[in-house]
């Protein structure tokens, strides 16, 4: 018997080397293109939890399979376990993603490619969010009437490199940082008028998504929580103002295509501007219908109480992908 636990031990050991020896590990982040499977194990597919990637979320991003990986190791905050594996194909690298790139202090990453300091600023579009999460108190609530029917959304401001995360947070408030937990997290203190805006432009402010954008991200923006929700609120007037949200107005229903996007962008902004856009989209569970979810944009450069988008997006370095090509524009709702 001693035997026989001796050679399973190092059976065991073995084994444990080999899967070890197999990842390469990465740092920076994955951000989801779509919402795709995050899986315990490659093989066996094994997903305790029924885990899956939010599109537009940005992930840490800790190991490849291999060096020409097939599947990213994630990691998924509230999952149990956290660490999971996801399919290349579902989604994109950014910021620092080099292999066996060493952390740097504070999870500051790489220098900017541009040089300046960078930003990936995301923006949703509810109802398409809603068909996916329909027990959210913020969609339950959602109205005809209402701001975001016909307006893109706040998802955040996300200073990068990806992996620029929880700057001095504490461990108990990394730890609520999960869906579940985001009312345990601190208040996020603004003036009247600020609170008024963001809870009509973030209607996530009903989970409490403002408290987790904070911590995750405004944390590490430099400055304080009135600045990086003004300053995020008055980018967000310029993109609601603008013939981007037209063409997403006017077309409730029907599809767009990411040129489409890119092109209103490239009108609205200046020309290059939609080379800095990538388009993420969301499958409808009930239909199977791919609809738009989510727009994210490369920004580059200091940003203030009244900066021009256009001037941050046309400073930032272009993305290589337009992202999901084609997408419904979905009505508010539930389909």
């Amino acid at each position: 018997m001693r035997i026989a636990s001796v050679f399973g031990l190092a059976g065991l050991a073995a084994s444990l080397a080999g899967v070890a020896h197999a990842e390469v590990k990465m740092s920076g982040s994955f951000v989801a293109d779509a919402s795709c499977p995050a899986t315990q194990a490659i093989k066996n597919g094994k997903n305790p939890g029924n885990v899956s990637t939010d599109a537009g979320q940005s992930y840490q991003l800790l190991a490849g399979n291999k060096d020409v990986p097939t599947h990213y190791l994630i990691l998924v905050p509230g999952a149990d376990p956290e660490r999971r594996w996801v399919k290349v194909s579902c989604g994109h690298l950014s910021g620092a993603s080099a292999a066996a790139a060493p952390a740097a202090p504070d999870g500051q990453g790489k220098p900017a490619p541009s040089g300046k300091p960078e930003y990936v600023f995301a923006l949703s579009w509810q109802p398409a969010f809603c068909e996916t999460k329909s027990n959210k108190p913020e969609c339950r609530a959602q109205n005809p009437n209402e701001f975001d029917a016909t307006n893109f959304t706040l998802h955040g401001l996300w200073p990068q490199p990806n992996g620029n995360f929880y700057c001095q947070v504490s461990a108990g408030d990394k730890a609520n940082d999960n869906p579940a937990h985001w009312q345990d997290l601190p208040p996020v203190n603004l003036d009247a008028g600020t609170r008024a805006e963001l809870d009509k432009v973030m209607p996530g402010t009903a989970s409490k998504l403002e408290r987790h954008e904070w911590i995750k991200h405004g944390t590490c923006y430099g400055k304080g929580q009135q600045e990086y929700f003004s300053e995020a609120l008055n980018l967000m007037r310029q993109v609601n103002g603008s013939p981007v949200r037209d063409l997403f107005a006017k077309n409730i229903g029907a599809k767009l295509t990411a040129d489409q996007i890119r092109g209103a962008f490239d009108q609205a902004f200046g020309a290059g501007a939609g080379d800095r856009v990538r388009v993420s989209c969301l499958i409808d569970p009930s239909s199977g219908r791919r609809m738009i979810g989510e727009l994210t944009l490369g920004l580059a450069g200091p940003i203030g109480p009244n900066s021009a988008l256009k001037d941050l997006m046309l400073a930032s370095v272009p993305t290589n992908k337009a992202g999901c090509p084609v997408g419904v524009v979905d009505p508010i709702g539930f389909q």
